[in-house]
């Protein structure tokens, strides 16, 4: 039997409630019956040394939702060729899982500069796209495109980036990623240095 499957893509770098919140609000107040974090190895806009080692990021991905039974980590993309474009992770998650429906998920950012992606036009054609808001961010044009909701998401101004320079400077991150996330990240000593 065949799912409605959501493709949360992103470096997880690490994840956070933010994120956490995006997927569980997707997997349970949309048509999606699952959603899968597909952990990127290299995204083609950022730089690699900025980036966790994809395992340990799959890993905190793994530790935050392990109490989910919607949510999934992917290392899809782990074999894929690099740089990883989503139209070719579609392809293949479609050959591999036939019976399921994939559906991506991003925020209103990521939307606005969508045309610039590899085969956009074939993404839009063949696939939906859920759409969560970004604060101070608009969607542009495409909002109105038939293959994308805008759904209520809840809007959460935290970053990745912001939780790494905490770290950084040795201040608490508590309450922004799961336990389990931060005692891994001090038992790796990751984004302190």
């Amino acid at each position: 039997m065949g799912k409605r499957i959501g493709l949360f893509f992103g470096s997880f770098n690490p994840v956070h409630v933010g994120h956490l919140i995006i997927a569980n609000y997707m997997a349970h107040y949309t048509t999606l019956d699952e959603v899968w974090f597909v952990v990127s190895p290299q995204n083609p806009f950022k730089t690699k040394k900025s980036l966790a080692n994809m395992y340990d990021r799959l890993e905190m991905v793994n530790l935050a939702i392990k109490d989910s039974d919607r949510l999934r980590a992917s290392d899809i993309e782990f074999s894929l060729p690099q740089p990883s474009y989503t139209i070719d992770t579609l392809v293949y998650l479609k050959e591999r899982y036939p019976d399921h429906d994939f559906v991506l998920i991003m925020g209103e950012d990521n939307l606005a500069g969508f045309q610039k992606w590899k085969n956009a036009d074939i993404i839009l054609r063949d696939y939906n796209i859920l759409v969560y808001p970004r604060p101070s961010y608009k969607a542009g044009e495409l909002i109105a495109h038939p293959a994308v909701t805008r759904t209520d998401t809840p809007q959460m101004e935290l970053s990745s980036t912001a939780i790494r320079k905490a770290i950084q400077a040795g201040q608490s991150v508590q309450f922004m990623t799961p336990d389990t996330v931060i005692d891994f990240i001090e038992k790796k000593g990751l984004y302190s240095r």
